[in-house]
């Protein structure tokens, strides 16, 4: 049984981590992390979801993960390095899917990393991992002469662009082309003729959009387009977990769900 506390549990990542963390039968519940100013603070974390469970939501970091073996963090991007740090100082492995860290929060990363397994992602389904390696091989196959364009779409609320799961496959594209890399262009306006090697990326806030991403390759007389579309924030949530399962136990480091998952 895995003892997890939840850092941001009122969130809508949150309320999805909980409702497939209180129906498995290998995790409990023993902590529930809010800001001071959450108005659910003081309630049951459960009962966010109709499941009471007796845990109730703190702001207090450190009594909410005083048992836990593993902390599996969607709070804010000002809220993750005081978890992070609280989680190194007790020992506790850390698993950490919110987007837009500040340079606090990870400096706090590379930190807690030297004292326990910290798993960073800013996507943790399986779809995107996949279409990160699928990118790796495609670029690898078609070589330098095919233009590379990445584009993101999200929800109106959604409060950093480019996406972190858009800048990771920024990452991913840049290493694959290596010297031939020369610059990034966030969007596009006035004279936009591309430059050779540039690597555009774009953003889209609209509607209710849980995040799509496509990266275009395009050369001459043919282009490929790679699309991943998550339909509903579930499919995060079960990667958190797995992440979870997975740090428990792990060495010191940072990792990534690629080695979750045994990519690489």
């Amino acid at each position: 049984m895995i003892h997890v506390a939840l850092a941001g549990a009122s969130g809508r990542m949150g309320r999805q981590v909980l409702e497939q963390l209180l129906s498995a039968t290998d995790f409990r519940l023993v902590g529930a992390l809010e800001s001071s100013r959450n108005p659910e603070l003081g309630t049951d974390a459960g009962a966010l979801i109709g499941r009471p469970t007796g845990v109730r939501l703190t702001d207090d970091v450190r009594r909410a993960i005083e048992k836990a073996h593993v902390v599996v963090d969607f709070s804010s991007p000002d809220a993750t390095a005081s978890v992070l740090r609280a989680a190194a100082e007790k020992g506790i492995a850390c698993v950490v899917g919110t987007t837009g860290l500040t340079d606090e929060a990870k400096e706090a990363l590379d930190e807690a990393s030297t004292k326990v397994a910290v798993v960073a992602a800013p996507n943790m389904s399986v779809g995107v991992q996949t279409l990160g390696e699928i990118l790796r091989e495609a670029m690898r196959l078609l070589g330098p002469d095919f233009d590379v364009e990445i584009l993101e779409t999200h929800h109106r609320a959604k409060i950093d662009a480019p996406s972190g799961t858009a800048l990771r496959l920024l990452e991913i594209a840049t290493q694959a082309q290596g010297e031939a890399s020369s610059s990034v262009r966030n969007g596009r306006k006035g004279n936009a003729r591309r430059e050779r090697g540039e690597i555009g990326v774009h953003a889209i806030r609209g509607g209710d959009v849980v995040g799509d991403h496509t990266v275009i390759l395009a050369g001459d007389g043919e282009r490929i387009e790679i699309t991943h579309r998550a339909t509903s924030r579930a499919v995060f949530a079960s990667g958190a977990l797995r992440a979870a399962q997975w740090a428990v136990g792990q060495p010191p480091g940072k990792y990534t769900m690629a080695q979750v998952l045994g990519l690489r």
